[in-house]
């Protein structure tokens, strides 16, 4: 070969040459390969080049070239279609012999979990902003917990005793039969409803839930394989007449309710319907699982609080739920059951199954910050903090959205539910499309809520949101929310809905 060959002739050559070594196998010299070739060393090295960009040259910096080692076959494509059988097959029935749905849908926790991206205002958080978080408060507690004595040990299978007696106290009040012994601590109050619902009801059985509601209840309900049963909420909480009905015509053995700034409407269950409510439930024979979640988020101007239902309930008829996580941070998942007579053995026994125990780390770290000056402290400015916001809220709403703006405007917790004008009567369908269209154009516009629909275990009677004004930083964000929203609303009414 002369000095004017190309390399694509050489590589040809070499090509047809490395066949006669085995994987692994060093090749000649490039200097070898000059000579033999009768080739530039630029020729050669290009040549190398090309084989190795095709895989079958190996080099090694001083060491030479080496005919590639064959190439592992591609993987096979995974093929999961198999698993579509195996997660419909659905071998329990309910009592009329028709199958029982398992379907998990986490869509309407992740509407108020999941952050949205920067430059969107967060009108739609489940959790207050870091800004109403006790920080330092927490960091001393921790600090003070991991110096006592055992905290890392393994804790007892319900909770430390201290803890317990403390919940004892905040839930039962003074002169109550609640006691540490009635109290179990779980991993936060989602938990506590899983817990409390496998315990008091079979797969495929009824249980009455009020409507609107929290959607993680009806996540639970539904992954348990229940079947929730909606009864109507208006500003004094549940009816107790419908209630007393939705008992007697399902069976259903359990209610789930919030007499205390029920979410999402905010509603405080009505001093006349409290009897009213545990009468319902002793007649049917049924408990009443009260998830007390904002009772820590009562607003400055709210006043005196009234007792849980449990502290009223010497019968055992009420199973009580309460979480320090809403009031302090979503990674202080800390919270209490409470309940009297045999039921609560069956809650321990499936919290044991479930979780074993709450890492006593933290049950140590809730147990000091409860019990220090702290405690009280960052209660006072959380109410302060939620009511400046929620008027902040209120405001706007009435100023941007003067038709849309919410029936109610509680004293506690951390949002607003609205009823988007017009959707009355319209029915299911249309409130989902408006819910749906102004949900996507106002996050177009920077800002996200949560649609409605998520709260029903029914069709829903309108369009709704649910605007949070606890996640957001300041009064100045959240007029600049709703008034992206309210770009939102007249985008979508003037288009009929129609998609962008």
């Amino acid at each position: 070969m002369q000095q004017s060959s190309s390399v694509a002739e050489l590589a040809g050559i070499l090509r047809k040459e490395i066949e006669r070594y085995s994987p692994g196998e060093k090749l000649p010299s490039s200097r070898v390969l000059v000579e033999r070739h009768r080739v530039s060393p630029v020729t050669v090295s290009r040549a190398l080049s090309a084989l190795v960009a095709e895989g079958l040259v190996t080099t090694r910096p001083g060491a030479g070239a080496f005919r590639a080692r064959p190439a592992a076959p591609p993987p096979r494509p995974a093929d999961t279609s198999w698993q579509e059988v195996a997660l419909s097959a659905e071998p329990a029935t309910t009592a009329a012999g028709e199958p029982l749905p398992r379907a998990v849908d986490p869509s309407g926790l992740l509407a108020t979990l999941a952050a949205p991206p920067p430059g969107v205002i967060e009108l739609n958080g489940g959790y207050p902003h870091p800004s109403l978080t006790p920080e330092r408060a927490l960091a001393a507690a921790l600090s003070r917990a991991g110096r006592r004595p055992g905290a890392w040990d393994r804790p007892p299978m319900e909770g430390l005793p201290e803890l317990r007696a403390w919940f004892a106290r905040e839930i039962g009040g003074p002169g109550s039969a609640l006691t540490p012994a009635d109290v179990l601590i779980t991993a936060g109050g989602q938990p506590a409803l899983t817990t409390a619902l496998r315990a008091l009801a079979p797969p495929g059985a009824p249980v009455l839930v009020e409507s609107p509601t929290y959607p993680g209840l009806l996540a639970v309900a539904r992954a348990a394989g229940l079947r929730p049963v909606p009864v109507p909420v208006d500003s004094d909480g549940i009816r107790p007449d419908l209630l007393g009905e939705a008992f007697r015509a399902t069976g259903a053995r359990v209610l789930v309710c919030q007499p205390l700034f029920q979410n999402p409407t905010g509603a405080v269950l009505s001093p006349e319907r409290r009897p009213g409510v545990l009468r319902a439930a002793r007649a049917a024979g049924a408990f009443v699982v009260e998830d007390d979640y904002a009772r820590g988020l009562a607003h400055e101007d709210a006043g005196p609080l009234p007792p849980p239902l449990a502290a009223e309930d010497p019968d055992g008829v009420v199973v009580h739920i309460r979480s320090l996580t809403k009031v302090t941070s979503p990674s202080l998942r800390v919270a209490a059951l409470a309940a009297r007579g045999p039921v609560l053995r069956r809650l321990r026994a499936i919290q044991i199954t479930d979780s074993f125990f709450v890492a006593r780390p933290l049950q140590e770290t809730a147990l000091e910050l409860v019990g220090s000056p702290a405690w009280r402290r960052h209660l006072r400015a959380v109410g302060a903090g939620l009511r400046l916001r929620r008027e902040a809220l209120a405001t706007a709403l009435a100023r941007e959205l003067p038709g849309d703006r919410p029936a109610l405007v509680p004293s506690g917790g951390g949002h607003l539910w609205l009823r988007l004008a017009g959707t009355g009567g319209a029915g299911a369908g249309a409130a989902d499309h408006e819910e749906e269209a102004v949900t996507a154009e106002a996050f177009r516009a920077g800002v996200a809520v949560a649609p409605g629909r998520h709260y029903f275990a029914a069709e829903p009677p309108g369009a709704h949101l649910r605007v949070a004004f606890a996640a957001v930083a300041s009064t100045g964000e959240i007029a600049e929310g709703v008034r992206r929203l309210r770009t939102a609303v007249e985008s979508v009414r003037a288009t009929g809905g129609a998609p962008r």
